[in-house]
């Protein structure tokens, strides 16, 4: 008996060290009498530092909604299975998290254990999965129903200016404005369609040996003139070192213009853009950072930006971030965002044969 308690002991204390699981055991105080390594870096904790607290006082900058640890557990709460999201100052979390309570030999509550799982890596392959889905099913309404749009507003677009230029000659200004009005809604119609059309599968793309350092600098001008004209810097960490990528040229720009430009847009002046590339040879992919130090993107709405036609801006289609992570999920990458409340960074992974 003697043997098997202290083989329990054992696996209890080698279960709270080695395993690959978040474990919190309270007492009956509501203290935290251990906690294993996986739990201390998701949660952001240093273990020395709250053992024996209460977890009123580690979770103490948190509304008592959103604390992990409710003190109903105490009172024999089962929770099995409940998905959780989590931020520390570093990185954001998705959990699967189970608990109920521990009893003595008199059958009284003794405490409590919280056990949970880090599921971040299948909630992402799921979100992105459903992402494609519905991006297949609306890439094949646009290229089915785009053109038609098109055509008509090739005609109507023609025939406007004709008119345009016949009022004009008349000296009507007042009717010319009206056309100049109608002209450039039809613009923004055709700008839509085509966003459209690029949701589809795109019928001429190029899979080349890319140098991404190089694809940067070619959009160097562009994104320096957008900087300035809303006061921002930019900063580039280029590398000439980085393994070539097999990827479309023209589709990567648009990825980088269109990511850039959406930062310095969050921006005011005195605004920071930096881009930065790295290698991670254990996993065979090229990162591309792109940070700026706008207001950051708030938790709530940072798992809907990547969803068609979702846009925080008055004039956006909400079309540009699901076009950018389609073009690189096609080439077998993904896109990453994180934001702390001040500051946003993407990351976009490529892999390199």
């Amino acid at each position: 008996m003697q043997r098997g308690l202290n083989l329990l002991q054992q696996f209890a204390g080698t279960f709270i060290k080695d395993v690959n699981l978040g474990v919190i055991l309270i007492d009956t105080d509501f203290k935290l009498i251990d906690i294993s390594d996986m739990a201390c870096r998701v949660l952001g904790l240093v273990k020395k530092d709250v053992l024996e607290k209460p977890l009123d006082y580690i979770f103490a900058t948190l509304p008592a909604e959103h604390q992990m640890v409710q003190r109903s557990i105490l009172d024999g709460v089962v929770v099995r299975n409940h998905a959780l999201s989590w931020t520390n100052n570093e990185e954001r979390y998705e959990l699967l998290l189970d608990s109920n309570v521990l009893r003595d030999d008199d059958h009284q509550i003794a405490g409590a254990y919280i056990i949970f799982k880090d599921v971040t890596n299948l909630r992402s392959l799921e979100e992105q999965v459903q992402r494609s889905d519905r991006l297949a099913m609306i890439g094949q309404i646009a290229a089915g129903t785009a053109h038609e749009i098109r055509n008509p507003l090739t005609s109507i677009k023609g025939f406007l200016q004709v008119l345009r230029k016949t009022l004009s000659e008349q000296g009507l200004e007042r009717e010319c404005g009206y056309t100049d009005v109608m002209l450039t809604e039809m613009n923004r119609i055709n700008e839509l369609v085509n966003e459209f059309l690029l949701l589809s599968k795109p019928k001429n793309v190029s899979y080349t040996s890319v140098h991404l350092s190089q694809v940067v600098r070619d959009i160097l001008p562009i994104i320096n003139n957008e900087a300035i004209l809303h006061g921002v810097i930019v900063q580039c960490e280029l590398s000439d070192q980085l393994p070539m990528v097999i990827a479309d040229r023209e589709m990567l720009k648009q990825v980088f213009l269109n990511i850039c430009k959406n930062g310095i847009e969050a921006m005011g002046d005195g605004g920071r853009l930096t881009i930065t590339e790295r290698v991670d040879p254990e996993e065979r992919k090229v990162n591309i950072e792109i940070h700026d130090t706008g207001p950051g993107i708030p938790l709530f709405v940072i798992d809907k930006i990547f969803d068609p036609f979702f846009t925080t801006k008055e004039e956006g289609t909400g079309l540009g971030l699901s076009i950018c992570q389609r073009i690189i999920h096609d080439i077998g990458g993904h896109i990453r965002v994180s934001s702390k409340g001040f500051g946003t960074t993407f990351t976009l992974s490529i892999p390199f044969p």
